[in-house]
């Protein structure tokens, strides 16, 4: 195993999730979902959309997909007491803590949402976004069959 691997042990409410074993996992809200999450092989998901994103980070698993979580859950990472090593956790990619065995983080939807500004409205600035920032679905068009 290497040393740079992570090993955590996720719980939604109460029920076991899931254990990762990979380079890290992604926790974040909607609004995050076009940014590291989406880099991860996260879903695009509109920002009103109300949920958890859960999304590894290369993980050591064919089968480990995202997954979209209602946004009244909390989320408990654990580093388990056998791990072989310590994680990190890095929040909005400032700063990084040092989680060692037995240490958790507790990750739930805050009661106070942040509003945000839209030059039009919220479904438009997201199209938006994906088609202009990301080139989402752009491709070009095929030439037409026959002589012309």
């Amino acid at each position: 195993m290497s040393s740079y691997l992570t090993y955590l042990e996720c719980y939604c409410d109460s029920s076991f999730v899931t254990c990762v074993q990979g380079d890290g996992l992604i926790i974040s809200t909607t609004s995050g979902s076009t940014a590291y999450s989406l880099a991860a092989g996260g879903s695009m998901v509109h920002p009103q959309v109300p949920g958890i994103l859960f999304t590894p980070i290369c993980p050591h698993s064919l089968s480990f997909r995202p997954l979209i979580l209602p946004e009244y859950v909390t989320l408990r990472v654990q580093v388990p007491f056998n791990s072989r090593g310590q994680a990190w956790a890095s929040f909005d990619g400032k700063g990084r803590i040092q989680l060692g065995p037995g240490d958790a983080l507790i990750c739930s939807v805050s009661p106070w949402p942040l509003p945000t500004a839209c030059l039009v409205d919220s479904t438009t600035d997201f199209l938006r976004s994906i088609h202009e920032g990301l080139h989402w679905n752009l491709r070009k068009s095929q030439a037409l069959d026959g002589p012309g």
